[in-house]
């Protein structure tokens, strides 16, 4: 089957309309998104905000390379996904050594979706394209895809083995582009790039070409698709970015008209408005103008106090890669990778956990066992997780609290119980006078007794925690939450 005839109905039409013309420097069109109330943001943020845990799928060209080039280990630790770069290859030789090792099975996609609903995950985010340019879908933009090379369409294999088990759809692009001739790469100093620091190999390039590129691209991702509920962009840099880079305001508008409930993190800017105030990993600022994004994404770390007013992710390796690497054994403990969970929801953000699967799109086994043991404890334990709002307490020793409120009108706490006290007493730090509704672990009926102290409220626990790893106690108390005279200093301790 030729790579045209798997194109999408809306990007044969646009070849149809533009004879003669090269749609890749076709601009579109600025569109205004209607002004957006608050009540309105709430209501298009809700489920985003209730599912606390979603699977990040880094995948592509360079998962089939596996870490290695020329028969050598590059790292064993680190992100794999940028071996090109690493490497220092133009973009023929990388093409040329990854794309044969880039063989995807029928079925990989219904493996990934699977295993995210048993992991408890209620959204995916997966690469549509990485930095190295390649797309795993057909576009009418240029021929470094899926479409052109595979005669497959990736990302329509993977959104319908998503909606099949009814989780949420979310496209990563990278506004980057290791692949692309008219890409101007020499304008920032801060972004990286294969061939950094080296004459352009073509000669003077056209940003605006690359542009009008980046743009049809995305056009195809939000029209020709569905309902798509998350756009996560990546990314830009101090020197580099928002409309001078990317034309982002125009990007938003253009996604956003084709899919008006659509959420997008804030990797389009690199300000302080959008939530940035330096470069790094860990360069966040705790404020979001709406104008610049949705939500702010903390990278490979848990903020110590959350952010309060504000979304935000942590998007995290189940390793230390995000694209496959089969040199890279640094696999995160069960009990590491379900407090983390814990942990940001206990202040208020979502968990976005990488697997990056094999050329093929087999998922490593590590990555398996690990997303199965979250799962087990999800299940179980998921209401603790799932529609729940920050601790009301700055800290606790024992671990960790969520609180959601009851139809009532009451508080319902869940402590997750971390080190499970010697004595069996467990204090919530409340005040003494605080109305106790009833209290029992969340796997079990029987209720626990509970009494006031000057410290606040005592749960009774039996001797011996049931889970290891988090034992979640139920206390239900009549609202408002007061906390108590001296509370804790907030958590500081960094993620594992």
């Amino acid at each position: 089957m030729s790579p045209l005839r798997l194109l999408p109905l809306f990007a044969l039409a646009l070849l149809s309309a533009s004879p003669g013309k090269s749609a890749e420097l076709t601009a579109p069109p600025a569109s205004s998104a209607p002004a957006e109330t608050p009540a309105q943001r709430d209501a298009r943020m809700a489920w985003w905000r209730e599912a606390r845990f979603g699977m990040f799928v880094h995948w592509g060209l360079y998962s089939g390379l596996a870490g290695t080039w020329d028969g050598k280990p590059v790292a064993t630790k680190g992100g794999m996904e940028w071996i090109q770069q690493r490497v220092k290859a133009d973009t023929a030789t990388y093409a040329q050594a990854a794309l044969p090792k880039f063989a995807p099975t029928p079925g990989f996609a219904r493996e990934w979706a699977r295993l995210a609903k048993e992991a408890g995950c209620r959204y995916l985010v997966f690469t549509t394209k990485h930095h190295d340019g390649f797309g795993l879908y057909p576009s009418l933009a240029g021929d470094f895809n899926a479409g052109a090379k595979l005669q497959r369409d990736l990302v329509q294999e993977i959104v319908a083995a998503c909606r099949a088990e009814g989780l949420k759809i979310g496209f990563y692009h990278s506004v980057i582009d290791w692949h692309h001739d008219h890409y101007a790469y020499a304008q920032s100093k801060q972004l990286p790039h294969p061939l950094k620091g080296t004459p352009y190999p073509n000669g003077e390039r056209d940003h605006a070409t690359y542009l009008a590129y980046l743009h049809q691209q995305v056009r195809e991702l939000v029209s020709n698709y569905g309902g798509v509920d998350i756009l996560w962009w990546d990314y830009s840099a101090l020197d580099f970015q928002g409309d001078t880079a990317w034309r982002a305001t125009d990007l938003m508008h253009l996604v956003r008209t084709a899919q008006p409930n659509i959420i997008m993190n804030n990797r389009l800017f690199r300000t302080p408005e959008a939530g940035w105030k330096s470069m790094g990993t860990e360069a966040y600022a705790p404020r979001l103008d709406p104008r610049f994004g949705d939500f702010i994404t903390p990278e490979q770390h848990i903020p110590a106090t959350g952010m309060p007013g504000v979304d935000w992710e942590t998007c995290m390796t189940l390793n230390t890669t995000w694209g496959f690497s089969e040199h890279d054994h640094a696999w995160k403990s069960d009990e590491t990778l379900i407090r983390n969970l814990i942990d940001i929801a206990s202040k208020g953000g979502n968990y976005l956990l990488n697997i990056g699967p094999m050329g093929d799109g087999t998922i490593p086994a590590e990555s398996t066992a690990s997303l199965r043991a979250i799962g087990a404890w999800m299940k179980q334990n998921g209401e603790s997780i799932y529609g729940t709002q920050a601790s009301p307490f700055p800290a606790v020793a024992w671990g960790r609290c969520t609180q959601k409120q009851t139809a009532d009108g009451h508080t319902r706490l869940y402590l997750h119980v971390f080190d499970w006290p010697k004595d069996g007493k467990l204090v919530v730090p409340t005040t003494a006078t605080h109305r106790v509704l009833g209290a029992r672990l969340l796997v079990s009926t029987p209720g626990l007794s509970v009494t006031s102290t000057a410290t606040g409220l005592t749960v009774s626990l039996p001797s011996a925690a049931p889970d290891p790893i988090a034992t979640v106690v139920v206390l239900d108390v009549a609202a408002p939450i007061t906390l108590s005279a001296s509370p804790a200093a907030p958590d500081a301790r960094p993620a594992r």
